[in-house]
């Protein structure tokens, strides 16, 4: 699934400060509850259930937290970036500014894999996560995500 597919500029919080893990997971919540119309408590505790099974921390300052929630029908992702990065139990012990939560459907499997793969692949790229620190605007961010995500770009 192509990032811009899964991601819309009003998904995205480029600046945001927050103290802990649980405070950047409420914001990602937040911002999909805005997205999907329903309550941020729902969703966040779905977050916070999958954290229970080991985070999703992925190191280099990226984390890639994941949910299943009623009443979707497609996979749809959230941006949030940190002024500060945060303790997040990454895989690498670094804290963690860049965080793109996706959302899936109850039902959805193979779907929900490919796009956990393909903004993992995104993500590692060293030169775009270095953009995505220095973007100031969801525009900006949008543009770098996109743009990187599309299969010509280098």
């Amino acid at each position: 699934m192509e990032i811009g597919v899964l991601l819309d500029r009003d998904a995205i919080a480029a600046r945001v400060s927050v103290s802990s893990k649980r405070q950047a997971l409420a914001t990602a919540a937040e911002v999909a509850a805005r997205k999907l119309k329903c309550e941020p408590q729902a969703i966040l505790d779905a977050l916070l259930e999958r954290e229970q099974h080991g985070s999703t921390g992925v190191g280099q300052g990226v984390a890639v937290p994941h949910a299943r929630i009623d009443g979707l029908d497609r996979m749809v992702g959230v941006f949030v970036k940190l002024e500060t990065p945060v303790a997040f139990d990454a895989v690498d012990d670094r804290p963690v500014d860049l965080i793109f939560a996706l959302f899936a459907p109850k039902d959805a499997t193979t779907e929900h894999l490919r796009s956990l793969a393909r903004v993992s692949r995104l993500l590692r790229q060293g030169e775009l996560r270095e953009q995505l620190r220095q973007a100031r605007t969801a525009d900006a961010v949008y543009a770098l995500l996109v743009r990187r995500a599309e299969p010509n770009a280098a």
